[in-house]
């Protein structure tokens, strides 16, 4: 939805998805005003509105806030809003399982994908850069994109090119692939997606006018980052993120699951290793998608 925003809406939104991020047990006031940057008098405020309404609680020993009862009731009126979650769970469970890699289930929402699943593999150490929210923008959501409306693709594609056009058609092209391929391969270490992500979060509006031709140029590079030739290419390269999107009876992405086998991998390496991932896509979706039922015979032969 497009549109003005409401920054009080905005900052109470912002404490509750404070609360909700794991930290030993609660928050502490002045974690809250530090970390969102607000004024003690707001975070007081909108902290007490939230406790007198049981979206937090307070605990009287620590003084430390959490999530309150209210949530509770609210996440399990969800389940039953959202079914195909808890059966994107299980498929992320068993993915992890299948792969040996940690497993994941992303959404978007506007304009950013929202990571609402995650699953590890027993006994796995392998770090993930844990990105709760993530622009929808390049070089992140390929697996999205690919799939999405023309007129959508093109907004995307704008949301990260800075007007070079020679990058344009280079992301025309490997939407095109990627719809083809059946699957999303991305090639960007955690350590490189930490890095883009900071550099997506500037806003035009605050970066001095004179540095603003640098912030481009850095997110133009880091999306040509995510754009190597894998298919083509002999050797193995790193590989961060192997992913594709669920749709619905009318053909959108209804959500994205993916794995994360942070190691180096050829082609072949990376077409063995989504067959498992297809087969769970098909499995979430009820039936097979046509728009991507060649890639995943091919993928299966």
């Amino acid at each position: 939805m497009r549109g003005v925003t409401s920054a009080p809406a905005e900052r109470v939104l912002d404490v509750v998805e404070l609360l909700s991020r794991p930290a030993g047990g609660g928050h502490r006031f002045s974690d809250v005003a530090r970390e969102l940057g607000l004024s003690q008098g707001t975070a007081h405020s909108i902290l007490k509105t939230l406790c007198d309404r049981g979206w937090a609680t307070r605990d009287p020993v620590s003084k430390k806030f959490d999530l309150g009862p209210t949530v509770a009731l609210i996440a399990e009126r969800l389940e039953a809003a959202r079914p195909f979650l808890t059966v994107a769970r299980d498929a992320i469970r068993r993915l992890a399982e299948a792969t040996g890699a940690p497993a994941s289930v992303v959404e978007r929402t506007g304009d950013e994908l929202v990571i609402t699943a995650f699953e590890t593999p027993e006994g796995s150490t392998k770090p993930v850069a844990s990105l709760e929210r993530i622009p929808y923008a390049p070089p992140f959501g390929i697996a999205c994109a690919a799939w999405d409306t023309p007129s959508e693709q093109d907004s995307w594609i704008q949301r990260g090119t800075a007007g070079d056009t020679s990058l344009v058609e280079r992301l025309h092209t490997v939407l095109a692939q990627t719809r083809d391929r059946g699957y999303d391969v991305d090639w960007m270490t955690p350590a490189l997606a930490q890095a883009a992500h900071a550099i997506e979060t500037l806003s035009t509006e605050t970066v001095p006018h004179n540095l603003r031709s640098v912030v481009d140029q850095l997110r133009v590079e880091f999306i040509s980052a995510n754009l190597l030739s894998g298919d083509s290419a002999r050797d193995a390269l790193p590989v961060a993120t192997i992913s594709a999107p669920v749709l619905d009876e009318r053909g959108h992405v209804r959500f994205i699951l993916g794995f994360h086998p942070l190691r180096a991998m050829t082609m072949s390496e990376i077409h063995a290793a989504a067959k498992p991932l297809l087969r769970e896509i098909d499995r979430v979706a009820g039936h097979a998608v046509p728009s991507i039922d060649g890639a995943r015979a091919k993928a299966g032969s």
